[in-house]
């Protein structure tokens, strides 16, 4: 039986596809009413640890608990708790926006009695009211993510698990998204999200690191960033490149990324800045600026990897 504390839990959990590993010794634990990130590229078992925790794959080896319910051994019970939504949710773009949300109260059996008052409260919550009569297939992208977790939440579930909700939509439509999700919170419902943007997994309560099946680290995005134990610096330049390649074998840098015509590097200590600086200028690069700075958790992803 899970944790009765943990909304979700997984348990050495392992996915194998013949030699690949998507899931490897997946140990996770997420507490009623977090908001919890899962974060990490393309491939690195985001999605699969969903499949599983939704009763939609089943797992090579491991458990994994949902709502207290062993997914392994009664998944269609897990199924009545959560509200999933895929990267590529199932909306019917001949429909109309309410006619897919009475399509899913069809699905998830939600009586007639009780379909007005909630499909009323999610078209406002979402602010598809005025677009209740519109086919799905005309909405915006930021429109359908939305219509998508209004259908999710049909059911009034406890836990929402939401695969990259937010890819390919608009800066504007992801804040609205957002807005949404804190709203669910506040209301005590469990949410675990993955992404693969890193500005995004800095708004969840607690972000897992997860890289090629394995979680590198959980903690708040707060102490994973403070977790470098060494001062950063910003550096702009026109010649990222060029610098980046100078700056990386010298004393006391301990790491550099590029960030577009910037560079992030770590420093032993802050009196390095200067020396750092100083060789750059005298191989005739450009420095139009430097300033100590907080580390991303792009930083700290990306340190975490290279580490492991």
């Amino acid at each position: 039986m899970g944790g009765a504390e943990f909304e979700i839990e997984t348990r050495s959990l392992a996915k194998h596809f013949g030699d690949v590993r998507a899931l490897d010794g997946l140990d996770l634990s997420i507490g009623r009413g977090e908001l919890f990130g899962l974060v990490g590229p393309d491939g690195a078992g985001k999605t699969t640890a969903l499949r599983i925790l939704s009763g939609i794959m089943d797992p090579t080896s491991g458990e994994a608990y949902v709502a207290g319910i062993s997914v392994n051994r009664d998944p269609e019970a897990v199924k009545d708790k959560i509200g999933y939504m895929s990267q590529r949710f199932g909306l019917y773009e001949d429909l109309t926006t309410l006619e897919n949300l009475l399509f899913y109260a069809d699905l998830y059996e939600v009586t007639r009695k009780e379909r007005p008052a909630i499909i009323e409260r999610l078209l406002g919550f979402s602010n598809l009211t005025p677009f209740k009569d519109r086919l799905a297939g005309a909405l915006s992208g930021g429109m359908k993510q939305k219509l998508g977790l209004a259908c999710a939440l049909i059911h009034t579930p406890e836990i929402l698990l939401l695969d990259e909700p937010t890819n390919g939509v608009d800066p504007v439509s992801r804040r609205d998204f957002w807005k949404i999700l804190y709203d669910l919170l506040k209301e005590g419902v469990t949410i675990l999200i993955t992404t693969a943007y890193l500005d995004e997994a800095e708004r969840c309560g607690r972000v897992g690191l997860l890289n090629e099946g394995k979680l590198i680290v959980v903690d708040t995005p707060k102490n994973i960033k403070n977790s470098l134990g060494a001062p950063m610096v910003e550096i702009a330049t026109h010649a990222v490149r060029a610098v980046e390649k100078l700056v990386r074998p010298l004393g006391g840098v301990l790491k550099v990324t590029a960030y577009g015509d910037r560079i992030h590097v770590a420093l032993e200590s802050m009196d390095r800045l200067g020396g750092v600086i100083a060789v750059i200028k005298d191989n005739g690069l450009p420095v139009e600026g430097s300033r100590e700075i907080a580390p991303s958790l792009e930083d700290m992803f990306i340190s975490l990897v290279e580490r492991k």
